[in-house]
């Protein structure tokens, strides 16, 4: 029976980093397909820019709410009724004939990618130990770039022509996806029936009362830890959205090829490949979460440093550098809630949607910022160097926090 419920807690991780899969290509098919959208629909540059940064503005409101809500059902039901949703909106996504019904089924999928985003970690958290939590964060996160990458690699290049176009992909792919909601549903509920893989440490769920969620959000917000892995979450998005959003055109100018310049961008996501299965796991073994923190807040610093004074093909290994920080600061920042003394499993979505509820300010300031500067200083130095600011201060933070009293 032990063998069978270990066997049913790693089955549910490994189909959790599917629908991670799932969200990740479903949100980037229309980034990757975005000329052949707008021609058809007759967007202008700005429409486009609307769309492809519609997912991440829904993060702002909804983060904290979708963690309050999938800290009350349980990540099961969470992540079941995301992926019905992300499906549901790339199927309408597949029918847009306009503007803003395009816009309109977009922001739904962000909607459903909350659910993803919060009910993953909640997973975690009821599937293991708090002090396994960063590993098993990264399977799923690894998950979330190969989706990222199919999308771009395969999904635009082959599967749209095979198919007869962007809103064949759309049809088919949110088809796709509304059944694998229905297959990971049918497992959760077996699981359940079977009393596999039930929740550790997270007791009673809160109730639905205004008393319980007011309680909640107030244990999260004036812990100190929490407070500061924000901090960590805003500087991680600012960094990440900003280089991703500006990387290709930064080396075009700086005399690398356009088709060069794609590869070398490539290796900012080889980096955050090596850095969520690297970092945990070593964080995790010799029990150095916080200088596993520092340390990416250091090669952050120092790569984005270097970018500032590289040319051309010298820029690879700070890219490289900056995604491994990145890579590595990804789980941590998901995982280290769950063993945080007062946060715990049975607030770990919560807690996780206050980091991206108030980090996806800084996710969407980091690609506005560096183009406001590059406008009033003609380089990207400026900005390159508020990435360095950015690693100084994960630094700073990750120095101040106190992670010794774990939860139990």
């Amino acid at each position: 029976m032990r063998d069978r419920d270990a066997s049913a807690r790693y089955l549910l991780l490994l189909l959790g980093g599917i629908g991670y899969f799932c969200l990740m290509f479903v949100w980037f098919s229309l980034p990757a397909t975005l000329v052949p959208v707008m021609e058809e629909l007759e967007l202008s540059n700005t429409q486009g820019g609307i769309l492809a940064g519609a997912v991440p503005a829904v993060y702002i409101p909804l983060a904290l709410v979708t963690g309050l809500v999938a800290d009350r059902i349980g990540s099961r039901r969470t992540l079941t009724a995301a992926l019905a949703i992300i499906g549901t909106a790339q199927l309408l996504r597949a029918t847009a004939e306009t503007f803003p019904a395009m816009l309109l089924w977009t922001l739904l999928l962000g909607v459903g990618a909350t659910g993803i985003t919060f009910g993953l970690p909640k997973l975690v958290a009821e599937l293991f130990e708090p002090e396994r939590a960063g590993t098993m964060s990264s399977v799923y996160l690894v998950w979330s770039y190969v989706g990222t990458a199919t999308a771009f690699g395969i999904g635009r290049p082959f599967l749209q022509p095979f198919l007869g176009g962007w809103r064949a992909l759309f049809l088919v792919t949110g088809a796709v996806v509304v059944g694998y909601a229905v297959l990971w549903g049918a497992f959760g509920a077996l699981t359940r029936r079977r009393g596999l893989a039930t929740p550790l440490g997270t007791g009673d769920p809160p109730a639905f009362t205004p008393g319980s969620i007011r309680e909640d959000v107030t244990a999260v917000v004036a812990h100190k830890e929490m407070r500061l892995l924000v901090v960590v979450g805003s500087m991680y998005l600012f960094l990440l959205h900003g280089l991703q959003g500006w990387l290709v055109t930064l080396l075009e100018v700086r005399g690398v090829p356009p088709e060069t310049a794609g590869i070398v961008a490539s290796l900012l996501v080889v980096g955050q490949i090596i850095g969520v299965l690297g970092v945990p796991p070593l964080a995790e073994r010799f029990d150095r979460r916080k200088e596993a923190v520092v340390a990416c807040g250091v090669v952050v610093a120092i790569a984005s440093a270097a970018l500032v004074g590289t040319v051309g093909l010298w820029a690879i290994l700070p890219v490289a550098l900056v995604g491994l920080a990145a890579g590595g600061l990804s789980p941590l920042v998901r995982a280290l809630p769950v063993e945080l003394a007062g946060i715990g499993p049975r607030l770990a979505a919560t807690a996780v949607g206050l980091v991206f509820a108030v980090g996806e300010i800084g996710g969407f300031l980091g690609p506005v910022l560096v183009g406001v500067l590059r406008d009033a200083t003609g380089t990207f130095t400026a900005g390159l160097a508020l990435f360095a600011v950015c690693g100084l201060v994960i630094v700073a933070a990750g120095v101040a926090m106190d992670i010794d009293g774990r939860e139990a």
